[in-house]
């Protein structure tokens, strides 16, 4: 796995792992994507998810996505300690959202312009904070975004000119 590596989970890593969605689901509306290649012992995306969509066979396994049954509701986004549950909807042909987990300053309003990151954290372009949820001072923020780029966005940046004074 090329993660081990870098550092980076890719696409590539993500499918050979069975966490990447088939794309006949992509096709259906949001769904998550549980980005936790590693055997850890941690199981809080189980208990998340209020459909039970998101398995594990032991508390050290990596998480499985019942893809059919997965609503892409994002409780379970802001939960994970490791921010590694984001999710996708790219069903329709001239739009895209994600949502992202933030735990950083300046807080995101709705109506913000922010600045997308890619898994390198490098720059992807721009989007539009739509929605926010917060539990436990983690935010699951709803970005819309470029189609082209959103299975690649996971993360993003504020960028606020405020006036001082």
């Amino acid at each position: 796995m090329s993660f081990r590596c870098t550092g980076i989970v890719s696409v590539d890593d993500l499918k050979k792992l069975g966490l990447y969605p088939p794309p006949e689901r992509l096709k259906k509306g949001p769904v998550v994507l549980v980005e936790c290649p590693e055997e850890i012992p941690c199981d809080i995306c189980v208990d998340a998810c209020p459909f039970g969509v998101i398995i594990k066979e032991s508390i050290t396994s990596i998480p499985k996505v019942l893809w059919d049954k997965c609503t892409g509701c994002g409780t379970c986004v802001a939960k994970c300690p490791g921010l590694a549950i984001f999710v996708v909807d790219i069903s329709h042909p001239a739009k895209a959202s994600v949502v992202v987990p933030y735990e950083f300053l300046p807080r995101p309003r709705v109506g913000d312009k922010v600045v997308l990151l890619g898994r390198d954290g490098r720059r992807l372009g721009y989007g539009v904070v739509r929605d926010i949820f917060e539990d436990n001072k983690t935010l699951a923020v709803k970005i819309d975004v470029a189609r082209e780029v959103a299975l690649e966005v996971r993360g993003f940046e504020v960028v606020r000119h405020e006036e001082e004074g």
